[in-house]
């Protein structure tokens, strides 16, 4: 059995937390690069891969899947990773990481990412960037980090327990995307958030630094360029 084929952006927050994901439990694979920016997703040879034109997707021996959730889910079941991170036999805990997952994308995801969106792509292609549209994305991932502080942290050290799992990479990867707009005080200044965002960091090092270069970094240093020239 060969290595799992791998494509993926890294400026994606959710194919850096598939690529955290692999890197943490020793799952071999082929990076296969696919560049949003220039929207190689869009062409031919991968709508071949995969039609529906998105990353990340893996390719294990033939067997093609996309959505980061259900790559998670796979690859727990297929690899037997370690039970904290996506647990075989315990439904509840089970139940409570899907959870999460199912509700991040339309609450931490959508308000995260489009308050990216608003600043950065607006930011880097000289256009004017929507105020409006950035206050009310703030002001929804306000509420939902309220949420994930009073209802999935409560007293636990993680988002599904007292131990990491799929649920807390992805949470976090969404939420760093912001530090490549120096937006990441819109997630610090809530404290039992950024005390737990601390304590993912930890557990999931060196692979998150080891991303970042060709994730966040990469899209901060340009970002910061392009403000630092709009000054001249």
């Amino acid at each position: 059995m060969g290595a799992v084929k791998f494509y993926a952006d890294l400026r994606s927050q959710p194919c850096r937390a598939v690529f955290i994901f692999m890197k943490a439990n020793a799952i071999q694979f082929e990076m296969e690069k696919v560049d949003l920016f220039l929207g190689e997703q869009l062409q031919e040879k991968f709508t071949q891969v995969h039609s529906i034109q998105r990353v990340p997707v893996i390719d294990d021996d033939g067997f093609v899947l996309g959505e980061s959730g259900a790559i998670f889910r796979y690859l727990s079941r297929k690899f037997n990773v370690a039970d904290h991170w996506y647990p075989a036999a315990d439904l509840t805990r089970q139940a409570r990481i899907d959870e999460y997952l199912h509700w991040h994308h339309t609450n931490i995801r959508v308000n995260a990412m489009m308050t990216f969106r608003h600043i950065y792509i607006n930011k880097v292609r000289g256009k004017p960037i929507k105020e409006d549209e950035v206050r009310r994305h703030k002001s929804e991932l306000s509420k939902a980090l309220n949420h994930i502080a009073s209802y999935f942290l409560k007293e636990r050290r993680f988002l599904c327990g007292n131990d990491i799992s799929v649920a807390d990479i992805q949470a976090l990867c969404e939420l760093m995307q912001l530090d490549a707009v120096r937006e990441e005080g819109l997630y610090l200044s809530n404290p039992i958030v950024g005390a737990w965002i601390g304590r993912v960091k930890a557990r999931v090092q060196p692979y998150l630094a080891e991303c970042e270069a060709e994730g966040v970094g990469m899209m901060k240093q340009m970002y910061e360029a392009i403000t630092s020239s709009s000054k001249l």
